[in-house]
C-alpha cells in the first residue's frame, strides 16, 4: 500500500518510517477560584471504584481518649487518579526528605529529639544535645 493509498489516520507526516511522532500535552491550571484550607487529619475509606478522603482539622492532636474531628473537606476519586496522586506524593515527600532530612511520624521520637535534656559532663560542664556541635 502506497503512502496515498493509507487511510488518513494511518499516514505518519514528516516521520521516517518506522518512527512515531511524540505529541507533548500541556495541562494548564487555573487556580484562580480555589480556596485554600489546612488539614492535619486525613480518613482514607474506598469502595470498589472510588477512594474516598475525608480532610479535616484535630484541634487536640495529641490527646489520649475519643476526639471527635469534623471533616471539613471531602475529595472522591477513581483508582486511577489515587495511584496517580501516591506517585506525585512519593516523589513530592522523597525530594523534601532528601533537602531537609527524614519526616519521623512517631511524635513521641520527633518531640524527643527536639527536646532532650542537657547533661552535666564533668570534665566539661554543661553539654548541649547530642548531635549539636558546641
Amino acid at each position: 500500500m502506497s503512502e496515498k493509498d493509507k487511510p488518513e489516520d494511518l499516514k505518519v507526516h514528516g516521520q521516517a518510517a518506522g518512527q512515531q511522532a511524540v505529541v507533548q500535552t500541556e495541562v494548564v491550571v487555573d487556580d484562580s477560584a480555589t480556596v485554600p484550607s489546612y488539614s492535619n487529619f486525613c480518613r482514607v475509606t474506598a469502595t470498589p471504584e472510588e477512594v474516598i478522603f475525608d480532610f479535616g482539622l484535630n484541634p487536640q492532636p495529641f490527646a489520649q481518649g475519643r476526639q471527635d474531628v469534623k471533616a471539613i473537606q471531602r475529595i472522591v476519586m477513581n483508582f486511577y487518579t489515587a495511584k496517580r496522586l501516591l506517585t506525585a506524593l512519593s516523589m513530592t515527600i522523597q525530594r523534601h526528605e532528601g533537602t531537609f532530612g527524614v519526616i519521623e511520624l512517631d511524635v513521641r521520637r520527633r518531640a524527643g529529639a527536639v527536646q532532650q535534656p542537657f547533661r552535666t559532663d564533668l570534665a566539661r560542664g554543661p553539654v548541649g544535645p547530642q548531635g549539636v556541635v558546641e
